[in-house]
């Protein structure tokens, strides 16, 4: 990252807002000092912003291993599913310490403490050979993983207090959602069919389509991100059909290359986002 992740988050929102308020109540203010002051505020939202992406992109990482996992186990596109594997793994061990040197909130700290716990759990579940029992322990360590990276994301928007942190968080979301729709879909296939299946494949089918739509109506959107929002949305219109018919199947490497495609782009849609409320 360009800039010096923020060592005590919380800390630095309290005293750089109530240092603004200090400057403007005091009269006569120094232009100079209360740029200043922005300037910092500014850097300190900047920095959780990006902390945001972090963590969310963790949402999606806790996802795609179950995802991988399952794939690998029903030898359906083996060789990218345990490439795509091995690096959500890495990444996840990156992203973590990051998150972990840049917060010193007591609340966030705790709740990371427990995300390395169950990290540990899904890096050496995801290594045991395939089993139902297995796809089913992997399932659920990822729904623990993913309650846990967004606990991390919500209180950091708390802190940031900005619509930039809403924009970064849902486009950050879009990413989990769509590695999740895939992790659904060849959970079904693997046996593991149940109401619950098939019932989080299609709410998550039903959010990523109603925060598309949000997202293509910002107005802050640029050119760039309005091409690569369309972009999507065409290939949305025609595949999400597929997702859908979970039950019926019979197209896993659709599914697998389709929505691998979408993370990929929404990825790129939250960079610009990041680099767009700077």
């Amino acid at each position: 990252m360009k800039k010096k992740m923020i060592k005590k988050i919380g800390l630095a929102v309290v005293l750089i807002v109530s240092g603004t308020e200090l400057l403007m109540a005091e009269s006569p203010v120094s232009p100079a000092a209360v740029q200043t002051a922005n300037a910092a505020k500014s850097k300190v939202t900047m920095d959780i912003v990006q902390l945001i992406d972090i963590a969310g992109r963790q949402r999606m990482l806790s996802q795609r291993i179950a995802k991988d996992y399952m794939y690998i186990g029903k030898k359906i596109a083996v060789s990218k599913a345990s490439k795509e594997l091995t690096q959500s793994l890495e990444e996840m061990k990156t992203a973590q310490k990051k998150l972990v040197n840049s917060i010193n909130d007591p609340d966030i700290q705790n709740l990371l403490a427990f995300v390395q716990m169950s990290s540990e759990d899904f890096e050496a579940t995801s290594k045991e050979p395939f089993s139902i029992d297995n796809a089913q322990l992997i399932l659920d360590l990822s729904e623990s993983m993913l309650e846990g990276s967004q606990y991390v994301v919500t209180s950091l928007k708390k802190l940031a207090n900005v619509k930039a942190s809403k924009i970064v968080d849902m486009a950050g979301r879009q990413r989990m959602l769509a590695q999740r729709i895939a992790k659904y879909y060849i959970a079904y296939q693997a046996g593991i069919r149940d109401k619950n299946t098939v019932d989080q494949m299609k709410a998550a089918v039903k959010l990523f389509a109603n925060s598309n739509e949000i997202l293509m109506k910002n107005e802050n959107n640029t050119p760039e991100i309005n091409r690569k929002l369309n972009k999507i949305n065409r290939l949305w219109k025609i595949v999400y059909k597929f997702y859908l018919n979970i039950e019926k199947g019979g197209l896993p490497l659709i599914v697998f290359n389709t929505t691998d495609d979408i993370t990929k782009q929404m990825n790129d849609i939250t960079g610009l986002y990041v680099e767009l409320y700077k």
